[in-house]
Formats: structure tokens, sequence, C-alpha cells
């Protein structure tokens, strides 16, 4: 019995196996978002809220990638942060930010996602732009669906000054 259900664990790790790696070969898309537990940075085309001292930050955004080779997608982001709270006279003052991505995500061994991607944040005249780094690993629940936990760094591209450290829980729905 025990060789049975180990014969029936390996086909179907197999086939599983088998079906990710069509959804990471060349003319198929990824849509996908991202937590970012609550970092501010030019990279934030992620979902989130959070709230503190009077304070509320909303973000909402994705991410669009198309396979151009098997395990290569180019990939394009778009975000919407809101950040609400009492300015230094006491007044309720909303600030919102424009969030934008493009790189290339690059699956080592079909289950380690690496990207590297330019981002940017624009608000009300002003703007800023980072290089990022992203590491982690895709748990494929589903033939077409993976939970990417990973860690980036953004390094800002206008002034090299310090980088942003962050992790995240990636959500990718592949076509």
């Amino acid at each position: 019995m025990k060789k049975l259900f180990l014969v029936g664990a390996l086909a179907l790790f197999g086939a599983i196996n088998a079906q990710t790696k069509d959804v990471l070969s060349k003319g198929h898309w990824l849509v996908e978002t991202n937590t970012n537990f609550g970092v501010l940075s030019p990279s934030n085309t992620s979902i989130g809220f959070m709230s503190s001292d009077g304070t509320s930050l909303f973000k909402i955004g994705g991410e669009a990638g198309y396979f151009v080779a098997n395990n290569l997608a180019l990939k394009v982001g778009l975000g919407l942060t809101t950040m609400t709270g009492e300015d230094f006279y006491g007044d309720s003052e909303t600030v919102s930010a424009f969030n934008y991505k493009v790189g290339v995500k690059y699956y080592i061994a079909s289950q380690f996602p690496v990207q590297v991607d330019f981002s940017g944040i624009s608000s009300e005249g002003s703007s800023t732009s980072a290089i990022g780094f992203q590491g982690g690993y895709a748990w494929f629940v589903a033939p077409n669906i993976s939970i990417e936990p990973g860690l980036r760094y953004d390094v800002s591209a206008d002034d090299g000054g310090d980088g942003i450290f962050s992790g995240n829980v990636g959500f990718a729905i592949h076509f």
C-alpha cells in the first residue's frame, strides 16, 4: 500500500510539474500582485492598507507579464497609493501617487523567480525612481496559480541613496 501511495504521489507531482512548466513557456501571460508588507517605495504596484496614529495608507496595483522565452517574462506594473492624515496645522490632507514598473522576471528551474526592474512614483509634481532586485520561491497551488514569497531590494536611481529592503508575498495567475 505504501508503494502504491508513493507511486501515486510521484505521478501527481510529475503531472503538476509538467503543467507548471507549460504555463512558464513562451507565449503565455501572467497577472500578479503582492503585499509588499506596508513599505512605501517606488515599487508599490501592490495591494495593502495600514493605519497608524491618524494616518492611513491605501495602495492598489498589479503587474502583467508576457513570456518571450521559456521561463522569461517581460513585465509592466501600475499602482495607485493614497495617504490620508493630518498636516502640520492639524488639517486633514490626502496625497495620491501614481506608481509604475517595467522589468523582467526569470524562473530558475521553473520554481525560483528572480526579477530586475525599473520603478517610479509620481505625486503632485515630484517623482522618484528606483532599480529593484527581487527573488523568491514560486509555490504552484494549482497548475496556473502560484503564491510567491520573496525578498526585494530597491535602490534609488535618482541619487544612489539608501536602499529599501522589504519582504512580500505575491499572488500570480498564469494564462
